[in-house]
């Protein structure tokens, strides 16, 4: 995958800037960034289907408080380069721990020993939450969003005698009305292509998606969920617990707002959606489809183990929309977060008016609890 340019200054909102940064644990790094280097650095990572481009409407205000923020395309995303997209070639570059290296890589880049916090969202909160729990020296806050971190991954308990747990796909494919966990779709080898060369076009495709997980879909009412069940978990929106017979963009594809909902939508107008459109028609999703098959096959799951019972010990906090699905969707995941991961939780914060785009949606909010959590 050859070097691209980063975004040029007329597609940046103003007051952010963008570059390559090459020599990153084996990636050309594409970052935006806002504020002056030498000011205290706050690092900002995205989750899927995002970018860098995602944090742009809290990056200048965080910069304007005296901050040097910064986002980066993360590996398998954007105008990064340097990772694969074969289905079929390693997997162990896109690994957590791996994902916590480039994060360090990174920051020694920009010329600082430590940040002042790492912010993440969807997918880049665990990475977040790995990079405090692991290098709490360099990383001495961590902000995590719209995904509850339970915490490192118990040792398995070697009972011979012990039953297997239930087979929860199998459970939730015998329902009267056959589903399937996304993540596991997310690992199939077809799941790219049928979002990125779906037939409603990938402009719509997305549309519809951050549409189906934002507050302006009115079925996202999240609750708390009975257990790790096929019947409880069956109770999200499909585009958590899918059908079974169906891609993601039939899933979605029935709920495409209007196009007078999305003349009127101000959190995400179709300038702004075009871009996402064209660097993931560029780059199709399987690189950011490769994280959620290092989950789902349990592969790297012994390595993580090492740190069993290591807790988050650094300041942090938890902001999620209270319209977000994504806070419930692991049973128990919110409660072990504030009472056993983070011994330093200041607090919970779900955003009124807010689905799972919680920093596109309400991007002044969050700015401000961002800000007074900081100090």
């Amino acid at each position: 995958m050859s070097t691209l340019p980063p975004f040029d200054a007329a597609t940046l909102p103003a007051g952010i800037r963008a570059r390559i940064i090459p020599g990153i644990n084996g990636l050309s790094m594409h970052v935006l960034e806002a504020g002056e280097p030498g000011r205290p650095c706050l690092l900002l990572l995205h989750g899927f289907p995002e970018l860098a481009w995602s944090w742009r409407r809290v990056m200048p205000a965080l910069a304007a408080a005296g901050f040097h923020v910064v986002a980066p395309d993360q590996r398998g995303y954007g105008r990064t380069t340097g990772w694969s997209a074969d289905y079929d070639g390693d997997l162990a570059p896109f690994r957590m721990l791996n994902l916590v290296r480039d994060q360090l890589g990174l920051v020694a880049r920009l010329g600082y020993g430590h940040v002042e916090a790492v912010i993440g969202h969807d997918f880049g909160s665990p990475v977040a939450a790995w990079c405090a729990l692991i290098r709490p020296d360099v990383f001495r806050r961590v902000a995590l969003m719209s995904a509850p971190f339970p915490g490192p991954p118990d040792l398995p308990e070697e009972d011979p005698d012990r039953a297997p747990a239930p087979d929860i796909h199998a459970a939730l494919a015998a329902l009267p009305r056959p589903r399937k966990h996304y993540q596991w779709y997310y690992s199939e080898r077809g799941a790219n292509e049928n979002m990125w060369r779906c037939p409603q076009g990938l402009h719509a495709f997305l549309r519809a998606y951050y549409h189906m997980k934002s507050a302006d879909w009115p079925a996202n009412r999240p609750h708390r969920l009975a257990g790790w069940t096929a019947e409880a978990v069956a109770e999200m929106p499909t585009y958590y617990i899918m059908d079974r017979d169906k891609g993601m963009a039939e899933t979605v594809a029935p709920e495409m707002p209007s196009p007078a909902a999305i003349a009127a939508n101000r959190w995400l107008p179709e300038c702004d959606l075009a871009v996402y459109a064209a660097e993931y028609g560029r780059t199709g999703f399987q690189g950011g489809l490769q994280w959620y098959r290092c989950r789902t096959t349990g592969r790297f799951e012994a390595e993580a183990q090492v740190f069993a019972g290591r807790t988050i010990d650094v300041p942090s906090v938890f902001i999620a929309g209270a319209s977000d699905w994504g806070i419930e969707q692991v049973p128990g995941a919110l409660r072990r977060m504030r009472e056993v991961a983070c011994t330093r939780m200041s607090d919970v914060h779900l955003v009124e008016g807010a689905g799972h785009w919680v920093q596109q949606e309400q991007p002044e909010k969050v700015v401000d609890l961002l800000l007074r959590w900081l100090g």
